[in-house]
This record gives structure tokens, sequence and C-alpha cells, in this order.
């Protein structure tokens, strides 16, 4: 990681980089503006349909939707860690970076692959659906605790990294009841969709992963107006490969 240059002068106010952590943020936050929207939607019918999971909004009517919500929150996701890896948070070969980058390539499969639609029958799309998202959710655990660790006693940005550190550990800790699905699968034969309230699990997982997304997405935003990453020489090496 670069060393912070003490002597450098305040970057202004108008840094393109401050533009790209909004505008990566903001993103984001229409993310769950959309998703958030087609579940209250659907509440005003039955809560039944909370069971069910948010890729099966993409085979049906609401498909769009579904698609530029998600691909929002890509754009947000890439532009969130271009400013953290311009302004010196991390590097772009760092473990965090690319586990960053591998949420948002699992998250594009989900949108290019929908879902399987069972009453057809299995797909190879719906295969490739299942695999980024699984990419996607167990990427942003680690891409969140990653960047975080070597700043959380940092003087400067040890407040943002704390909570980012904290919301990766929360999504890890959320996709637990999956895990534990897919355990009882091997052990006793059965689904292991049908183990837990999936649509349920899926959202809380989906929420704590998001929000982790924005406070790394208000820590670009801080730094982007900062002169330097850090107000102390800090090379860590456990974030690179």
């Amino acid at each position: 990681m670069p060393t912070a240059d003490p002597t450098s002068t305040t970057t202004p106010s108008n840094s393109p980089t401050r533009f790209i952590a909004l505008a990566g943020s903001l993103s984001v936050l229409l993310t769950v503006a959309l998703v958030g929207g087609l579940d209250l939607y659907r509440l005003t019918d039955s809560t039944r349909h909370l069971r069910r999971t948010i890729s099966e909004y993409a085979l049906g009517p609401h498909r769009w939707v579904f698609d530029t919500a998600v691909l929002l929150l890509v754009f947000g996701s890439v532009a969130i860690l271009t400013v953290l890896v311009r302004r010196g948070i991390a590097e772009w070969n760092s473990a965090g970076s690319v586990a960053f980058a591998a949420w948002s390539v699992g998250l594009t499969l989900v949108v290019i692959f929908p879902k399987n639609n069972w009453a057809i029958g299995p797909s190879l799309s719906g295969s490739i659906h299942r695999f980024g998202s699984l990419l996607a959710f167990v990427a942003l655990p680690i891409a969140a605790t990653l960047l975080a660790r070597p700043w959380r006693h940092d003087p400067v940005w040890g407040g943002h990294a704390r909570w980012t550190f904290r919301f990766g550990l929360l999504s890890a800790l959320a996709f637990t009841p999956i895990l534990y699905a897919i355990g009882v699968n091997a052990v006793v034969g059965t689904s292991w969709w049908r183990v837990i309230p999936l649509g349920y699990v899926e959202r809380l997982l989906v929420l704590t992963e998001v929000v982790a997304v924005l406070v790394a997405g208000a820590w670009a935003i801080a730094v982007a107006r900062s002169a330097q990453p850090s107000a102390q020489e800090y090379r860590p090496s456990s974030t690179s490969w």
C-alpha cells in the first residue's frame, strides 16, 4: 500500500473522486429503493411473496426493475472500490479489492443469467445464476473485513474501518443459516432451500451486505475529500497477495 504523504495539500471539494464516491453511494441507495419498492408492492397482495427469493422478480414483468437495481449496485460497488484504491486505502491486487471485484462479478452474472424457472426445469442459466449468487454472497463479507482490517486502529480512518469491518462480520453471520441448510441437506437429504425460509433469510443477507457497501461508500466519500489516506505512515502487508 502506498505510504501516506504528510505534506500533501487538501483535495479540492470538486475532486473527481468525490463525485465518483457520491455517485457510487447514490447508486447503492437507489438499489435499496427499487428492490424495497418491489417488496412493498408485493406486500399489498400477500406476505407469502417474501418467502420467495429476490431474484424471482427476474422471472416476471418486473425483471427490468430487478436488473436495473442489481446493475446499479454493481456500478456503485465498482465506483466505491475505485475511490478507495485511488486514495490509497487499498491496492488493486489486494485480497480485499479482489473480493470486492468478485462481489461485482457475481452480481453481474445474476443479471445476465436469470434463475431457474422450476416449472420448466433446471437450466444452464440457472446453474450460473446460483454460482453468481453464491460468489457475491461469500465475497462481500471477505471484501469488507479485509479492506477494513489494516485501518481499524488508524487515527484518521479507524472509525470508518471499524464500521466497515463490523458489517462485514455481520454479513458473514447472516450467511450462516444458508450454510446450516446446506449442511442439513448433506446429512439428511432435505432440499436445502426447504430447510429455512429462504426468501426472508436472503433479504436479511442482502440487506446486511448492501449496508456494508454503503458504509464503505461513506468511507470513500470521506477519503475522497482528504489530502491523504492516513495521518501516519502505514504500509500493511496483510492486504496484499
